[in-house]
């Protein structure tokens, strides 16, 4: 390095670097594991949720840890790895099969990976618009500052856009092929419990987290 050259520049902050890194790759892959069911007791959800749940936790605590500008900077940059990823799919789907690879793979891949177009656009529409809903909710919810009833703002927050998240990628994927009451209902009772017993712990625990990080300089 010369004596003219710039220093390199440190991380502005290491929370919301590791955080973004985070977010993008639940962004990417809770449409692969929302392929699978599981069983929570009597509930039925599709497995997607624990990834999407991870998606609004990491946005509330960027809210919290600095500001709702960047929160919501996070979840527009979000459609970025949604895009390319789904992008990404439809090319490897088009393109031919090695005669040498795994046969029930074969047959499998495109089970896994592959959506149609309604279903992405339905997507997009619901990551978009709930997300931003989680983020507007959590900062109103704040009040009188920072670090005020975290838990419960998280929680609040993440029940509303699951509701929303649900109902509008339902609406959009299935109207006019299936019922889909009785397969929203059964959805929506699943994510409103998981919200509810897993989001105060794990925001307060990354926003904890992303405080001890930024300290560290």
């Amino acid at each position: 390095m010369t004596a003219s050259s710039p220093a390199p520049s440190p991380i502005a902050s290491r929370s919301l670097f590791i955080f973004s890194l985070f977010y993008g790759g639940m962004v990417c892959i809770a449409g692969v594991l929302g392929v699978k069911q599981v069983a929570l007791g009597p509930l039925a959800v599709e497995a997607g949720i624990f990834a999407f749940l991870l998606l609004v936790v990491m946005s509330s605590a960027i809210t919290e840890l600095h500001g709702r500008a960047v929160g919501e900077a996070l979840v527009r940059w979000g459609f970025l790895p949604l895009i390319v990823s789904a992008l990404l799919i439809r090319l490897v789907l088009a393109l031919p099969t090695d005669p040498g690879m795994y046969p029930p793979a074969v047959a499998a891949f495109p089970i896994v990976v592959g959506q149609g177009a309604r279903m992405m656009i339905a997507g997009l529409i619901s990551y978009g618009l709930s997300q931003t809903l989680n983020v507007l909710i959590f900062d109103k919810l704040r009040g009188g500052g920072a670090g005020r009833l975290l838990w419960l703002r998280g929680m609040i927050a993440s029940v509303i856009s699951q509701i929303l998240d649900t109902v509008l990628f339902i609406t959009i994927s299935f109207y006019g092929e299936r019922e889909i009451l009785g397969l929203m209902s059964g959805q929506l009772v699943a994510k409103i419990v998981l919200s509810v017993v897993l989001v105060p712990p794990l925001i307060t625990a990354f926003v904890a987290l992303g405080r001890r990080l930024d300290a560290r300089g």
